[in-house]
C-alpha cells in the first residue's frame, strides 16, 4: 500500500513574488484554510491563444478536500498549543 505524503503550503512574506506550477498549483489562505487550485497560462490578445508574448489568464476551483485537511490540521494544533 502507497504511504500518503502530507501535503505543505509555502507562506511567503506579504508582497513576495512566486513562480507557481502552470498547472494545480494549490492556493491556501493563511487567515482561514480555503485551498484553490490554480491553472496559469499566457494568452495573446490578438489570438486568445497560448504565447509566450501575452498576459496571464488564471482559472480557479475550490479543493474542498484540501481546505478540509488544512483545516482539520490548524484545529490539531491549536487544541495541541492550548
Amino acid at each position: 500500500m502507497a504511504t500518503k505524503r502530507k501535503r505543505t503550503y509555502r507562506s511567503p512574506a506579504a508582497g513576495e513574488w512566486i513562480r507557481p506550477v502552470h498547472q494545480g498549483y494549490r492556493l491556501a489562505c493563511c487567515d482561514c484554510g480555503l485551498v484553490h487550485r490554480v491553472d496559469f497560462r499566457a494568452v495573446s490578445h490578438a489570438t486568445n491563444r497560448a504565447t509566450s508574448e501575452a498576459s496571464v489568464a488564471l482559472r480557479f476551483w475550490r479543493d474542498e478536500r484540501a481546505t478540509a485537511a488544512v483545516r482539520r490540521e490548524r484545529r490539531k494544533r491549536e487544541a495541541r498549543d492550548g
